[in-house]
């Protein structure tokens, strides 16, 4: 994703209207599928999962990074809301 592939997200508290959103401005997003196989709890654990790297540019203009890791069944929750988000803005 270079600059010119910036992506404008507004959010609000879960549950909380406002009027006026904060913008934050996706610059990359990394993302790589993992395994964990073990813990010092479980010894069989093998439980896949994605890790998200995503670089936003803040209200303030400060690039920061925010890092994230989702079960397969709420990535493909994630996926299927970015799907819904996608139909919704081609008929705008």
């Amino acid at each position: 994703m270079d600059s010119s592939d910036r992506i404008i997200f507004s959010s609000s508290p879960p549950g909380e209207r406002r009027h006026q959103s904060t913008r934050i401005s996706l610059v990359d997003m990394q993302w790589k599928l993992g395994m964990a196989v073990s813990s010092d709890t479980c010894r069989s654990l093998n439980s896949p999962y994605v890790s998200l790297l995503l670089k936003i540019v803040e209200p303030s203009g400060q690039i920061c990074q925010r890092a994230f890791e989702m079960t397969i069944p709420q990535f493909q929750n994630f996926h299927k809301q970015f799907k819904e988000m996608a139909a919704i803005m081609e008929t705008v």
